[in-house]
């Protein structure tokens, strides 16, 4: 069943981020995974406004977005992020 990773992000500093957003898409490409949203235009339609920037992946199964968010590629990527953004990262298994 798929799995979905969502990401809602607070870039601090986007000259840096620059740098995770350069590593991250290999990661993702590698343990199966593909961009379904990166941060485009949104409108919250209920509740507290959404300001963060917002990232949708899809994946196989929860296994195979566990093994991304674990693998050095994605850790490596990770650490480049520090000090750039900080968020909330949630997988949800879905249909």
């Amino acid at each position: 069943m798929a799995a979905y990773v969502i990401a809602r992000v607070n870039v601090t500093d986007p000259e840096k981020y620059e740098n995770y957003k350069a590593l991250a898409p290999a990661a993702i490409k590698k343990y199966g995974g593909e961009y379904l949203a990166r941060g485009g235009a949104l409108a919250t339609l209920e509740g507290d406004e959404e300001t963060r920037r917002v990232v949708v992946l899809r994946f196989a199964d929860m296994k195979a977005a566990q093994a991304f968010y674990d693998s050095p590629e994605y850790q490596a990527a990770k650490k480049e992020r520090e000090g750039a953004a900080d968020g909330q990262f949630i997988v949800v298994e879905g249909l």
